[in-house]
């Protein structure tokens, strides 16, 4: 049975995020341009003839709502087809950071499959699905850079200038993990941003906007609750919006910028041709207390902006990733 090994499912970042406003079911509404960047999980997919889906990676019991599987089984029901498949997933991006990494796997699955399984779904079809499993996810199905509107759905594909393509980004994730729900529901929101246009961005890509998130997120703290039986108060737990401002303060006094893309946790700066430091070397160029940050699983990376997403030559047809 035919095989694909070895696929990217890349990360992406906000280089901005503005909330300009607020619907009546509650939903934000959000400007922002979302970047694919060098850094990935790496997915491997066999197709099977019992009609089983199946991911074999995990140490523990498969997740009821696990994206991946969810999404091969949304195209195998909207198909119609008989077959099935095995899922192996090399995770490299970490869990809450911003990145996109569940999002990102899952649209990988939808552009494997369509090639596996023979369906020859166009590119606006699958990404119609795929908006089933999460604002992201038609994001990384489209695979290509984006100005995106609304809550997340209004996605116009964008050629970013040579500027943003050749610079690297540092990118910091502490152990924070702040839930986006408690940032969107915090009293410290910003959300009336006024509108921006495309060509204001694109005239200073690199120093646009702000991230309307991130004070919310500094200043969210996660109580947790004193022991059963016990007469002290609670305790703020370390994982809270603190780390997000020290990853902030590290990386702005080293390489002169920084700003959180999502909801957090991850911040990034743009770092000057020449300054970037070694890719094993990120933690020690922030001249940080490294052995605390190492104990405390802070990861930091050196990535480059994609043009494109890797796996775009699935689709193959002339309405992929169009500007």
């Amino acid at each position: 049975m035919p095989s694909l090994h070895d696929l990217a499912a890349p990360a992406k970042i906000n280089l901005f995020l503005h909330v300009t406003g607020r619907r009546p079911d509650g939903y934000h509404l959000l400007q922002s341009v979302f970047v694919l960047l060098d850094w990935h999980d790496t997915l491997h997919i066999d197709t099977r003839e019992d009609g089983r889906i199946c991911r074999h990676d995990l140490n523990v019991a498969l997740p009821a709502d696990d994206l991946c599987v969810r999404a091969a089984r949304l195209l195998q029901a909207e198909s119609g087809t008989k077959l099935g498949c095995d899922i192996r997933i090399e995770k490299s991006l970490p869990w809450g950071a911003g990145l996109g990494g569940g999002s990102s796997d899952a649209a990988t699955v939808l552009l494997a499959l369509n090639r596996l399984w023979g369906l020859d779904w166009h590119a606006l079809r699958l990404e119609a699905l795929a908006v089933k499993l999460g604002a992201d996810v038609p994001f990384f199905v489209r695979g290509r850079n984006a100005w995106v509107e609304g809550i997340g759905e209004q996605i116009t594909p964008i050629d970013l200038p040579p500027e943003v393509l050749d610079t690297p980004l540092v990118l910091l994730k502490p152990p924070a993990a702040i839930p986006t729900s408690a940032i969107f529901g915090s009293p410290r929101l910003k959300r009336d941003t006024e509108r921006a246009i495309l060509a204001a961005f694109l005239a200073a890509p690199k120093r646009f906007g702000r991230n309307d998130l991130q004070e919310p997120a500094e200043a969210w703290r996660e109580v947790e609750p004193p022991p059963a039986g016990s007469a002290h108060l609670p305790q703020l737990a370390a994982s809270d919006g603190r780390q997000v401002s020290q990853a902030l303060g590290l990386m702005r006094n080293r390489f002169g910028n920084s700003r959180m893309t999502g909801s957090g946790s991850t911040v990034f700066s743009w770092v000057n041709q020449g300054g970037a430091p070694a890719p094993d070397q990120v933690l020690q160029a922030l001249g940080a207390d490294l052995h605390g940050l190492i104990e405390d699983h802070w990861v930091g990376r050196v990535c480059r902006v994609l043009p494109c997403h890797p796996l775009l030559h699935l689709l193959g047809d002339e309405t992929a990733g169009q500007p």
